[in-house]
């Protein structure tokens, strides 16, 4: 095996075209065996059904060099487990949650050159996704569907180092009462886009959304999970049936508990009470935790203690130790990491 000729410590986080990708079709009833490809191109008829009416899923994750050399990746029955409760939400077809591993592994397999070497700073990114492919011009879900995965070698998401963000309390809502907020669907992440590049327009670096209903409290950024550290050190993440599940977060909450012996609770946390906290983080499969350091309420400042020149020491405890877990430094619980080469 060898590896690209590529300047590792250099890379952003963006799309760079890999050697192969795999491709699996649902047509009659029925998924094919599915097949490694080299075109990255997709040809689809001007009516598919993912064009007029967004029916396509996504996952994310990353393979990683461990320190010993093997090429891993990190809890994908998950993803496997949460594109099946996303692509029922939307009427389509589930991949088969074995498959979906199994598929992975061909593909990591076949770009390993593309897998970036331990220390770099940098991953292997892999994006499976699900899609309606043939023609739908009435309301109704598609017959004919296409899984596909992607690879790409990804930089840090922070390149510089991570630092604090500024976010605030947005007049959007990222999702509805009992709307598709709890899946990963392409259609929740097009709604955010205007939000964001608003709240970027107006010098914040995300947006934290309230609970679409009363609107008091906290839920989610547009693409992450939210996690506080309160005074006597507990771990609170906010509890809802509009968030997104994030596998991150779920490991978090396992490590303070297990590894940092901290008090984790999963509950509502009212906007009133972020003032009290000392630290909190987004959380998620890009950046692991990306540290808050300010949030505004509509011209309302709430400053966190920690800080905006550096991660809170507990928030940096529990990114340590769970990178730690995923490059195969720190001893792992069974079946978090599973070996692809």
């Amino acid at each position: 095996m060898a590896k690209k000729d590529i300047n590792w410590g250099e890379l952003g986080f963006g799309y760079m075209t890999t050697d192969k990708r795999y491709v699996a079709n649902y047509k009659d009833g029925a998924w094919d065996n599915g097949a490694l490809i080299d075109d990255p191109n997709i040809v689809l008829n001007e009516c598919a059904c993912v064009f007029q009416y967004a029916q396509t899923v996504f996952e994310g994750l990353k393979a990683y060099t461990t320190e010993d050399g093997h090429i891993v990746c990190f809890r994908p029955d998950l993803n496997a487990e949460r594109l099946a409760q996303s692509a029922k939400r939307l009427e389509m077809p589930v991949f088969p949650e074995d498959k979906f591993i199994e598929a992975v592994e061909e593909v990591v397999k076949a770009n390993a050159d593309w897998v970036p070497p331990f220390g770099s700073g940098a991953t292997l990114y892999i994006r499976p996704y699900l899609m309606g492919t043939n023609a739908v011009i009435g309301v109704k879900p598609a017959t004919e569907y296409q899984f596909r995965i992607l690879v790409t070698p990804v930089g840090p998401y922070f390149k510089g180092g991570v630092k604090p963000l500024t976010v605030r309390i947005p007049d959007y809502d990222r999702a509805a009462p009992h709307g598709t907020g709890n899946i990963k669907a392409g259609l929740n992440y097009a709604m955010s886009l205007y939000p964001i590049m608003d709240a970027h327009r107006q010098g914040y670096d995300e947006n934290m959304y309230l609970d679409p209903q009363t609107r008091t409290y906290i839920e989610e950024t547009g693409g992450a999970n939210i996690i506080f550290v309160t005074k006597d050190g507990k771990l609170v993440t906010p509890k809802s049936n509009s968030i997104l599940p994030s596998i991150t977060r779920r490991s978090l909450c396992y490590v303070a508990e297990k590894y940092l012996g901290m008090t984790v609770e999963e509950r509502q946390i009212p906007l009133s009470e972020v003032p009290e906290m000392m630290e909190c983080g987004l959380c998620g499969t890009a950046a692991v935790i990306s540290p808050v350091g300010k949030i505004v309420d509509h011209g309302k400042e709430i400053c966190l203690p920690s800080g905006m020149e550096k991660m809170g020491p507990t928030l940096q405890k529990l990114y340590d130790t769970l990178t730690g877990i995923q490059m195969g430094k720190i001893e792992a619980p069974e079946g978090w990491v599973h070996t692809i080469m």
